[in-house]
């Protein structure tokens, strides 16, 4: 006749030699494991905020230009672009922020006379820079050429990329590429107008270049 053991001897509680069942030895295991590791999570931590360096704070440069005629002294991140200098530390936000990729134009200005994407443009690289943008176009009340004829041409909807399609207009007057109408929409093809206003803006600027 064949007798079948237990699994585990059964559990004594009293005694020296007492020895814990197969239950018992688990879960006592899983306990001092838990605080274990608990522990070591804890000790850890601890060591890594002791250990890890404080957050260094980005690197920064003190910039003078001239916007629109004034003269501006900013201290600002390296990494800030033109547009976001323009808008957020100055307060000029004509300008607007469309694709922020130089792909769409809405951010055009003009640095020393000339057309700049600039959210494309690093503002401390244009130390002693002068910068025009749609608020200083106009002569107080008196509106800019261009300005004027965007008006009478009616070359504007929704008016989100005015101020770029009228800023890139001026710097495209002053290059001189405004012989013909195909002239205009070559040199003002980095401008981009979704409400679909090309004719009524090629017109607008043909108008300023030529008085007609």
């Amino acid at each position: 006749m064949t007798t079948e053991l237990p699994d585990s001897p059964p559990e004594l509680t009293e005694g020296p030699a007492a020895v814990p069942t197969r239950r018992t030895f688990i879960a006592t295991t899983a306990a001092v494991g838990g605080v274990v590791v608990a522990g070591g999570l804890a000790a850890g931590s601890a060591l890594t905020d002791q250990e890890s360096p404080a957050a260094e704070a980005p690197p920064s440069g003190r910039l003078s230009l001239t916007v629109n005629g004034e003269r501006r002294t900013v201290t600002i991140d390296n990494r800030t672009s033109l547009l976001d200098l323009l808008r957020e530390h100055l307060g000029l936000t004509g300008s607007k922020k469309g694709c922020n990729a130089g792909a769409c134009g809405a951010c055009t200005v003009l640095v020393d006379g000339r057309r700049v994407n600039s959210c494309l443009t690093l503002a401390v690289r244009l130390e002693g820079a002068e910068v025009t943008t749609i608020e200083g176009l106009a002569n107080g009340d008196r509106l800019h050429p261009l300005q004027a004829a965007f008006v009478e041409q009616d070359a504007f909807q929704c008016g989100f990329c005015t101020p770029g399609q009228i800023m890139s207009g001026v710097g495209c007057i002053e290059e001189g590429h405004t012989d013909s109408a195909e002239e205009i929409r070559e040199w003002m093809s980095g401008n981009i107008c979704r409400c679909g206003c090309y004719v009524k803006i090629v017109k607008a600027v043909d108008q300023a270049a030529h008085g007609k």
